[in-house]
């Protein structure tokens, strides 16, 4: 099925992701995000491409890691695949996907210890709107510097 609010979409995310004063909440810019088309750009999408500036702490071929703007803790990192490949959220993954899923939890690891969290931290992967997802291109967070809550929803 089309997505015919495009423009929309992208406008709620590039604001969820460029302002200044925090949306009401997290779950708030999850349910205004729109599952898009599986070609359809996200705003990760251009930052990959370097469209959109990000501060980045790791990459290579595959993946790329950078800090969260609006971040959940003293360190949160996002770790993206470069490629998409249908693979918007955990819930689309297949088993082509087994490589880059093991690639961006190495990742979250080699992050992790790159920021010096070894004390621990957190890894979280959000999935469609009640998992709060926002952006429809599978992204793992890496969440630390803080002691973490239990239940943490």
């Amino acid at each position: 099925m089309k997505n015919n609010n495009t423009g929309e979409r992208i406008a709620v995310l590039t604001s969820h992701f460029t302002r200044s004063t925090p949306m009401a909440s997290e779950k708030e810019a999850a349910l205004a995000a729109t599952p898009p088309d599986s070609d359809s750009p996200t705003i990760f999408d251009k930052i990959i491409k370097k469209e959109i500036p990000s501060t980045v702490v790791y990459e290579d071929d595959k993946v790329l890691a950078f800090r969260d703007i609006q971040p959940q803790g003293p360190t949160h990192i996002l770790v993206i695949p470069k490629v998409r490949d249908g693979l918007t959220g955990l819930s689309k993954a297949e088993e082509r996907h087994i490589d880059i899923l093991g690639r961006l939890l190495y990742t979250a690891k080699l992050v992790a210890k790159q920021e010096g969290l070894d004390d621990g931290y957190r890894v979280v992967i959000n999935d469609g709107p009640k998992g709060c997802q926002s952006v429809y291109h599978i992204h793992v967070h890496v969440i630390g510097g803080r002691q973490m809550n239990w239940p943490p929803g």
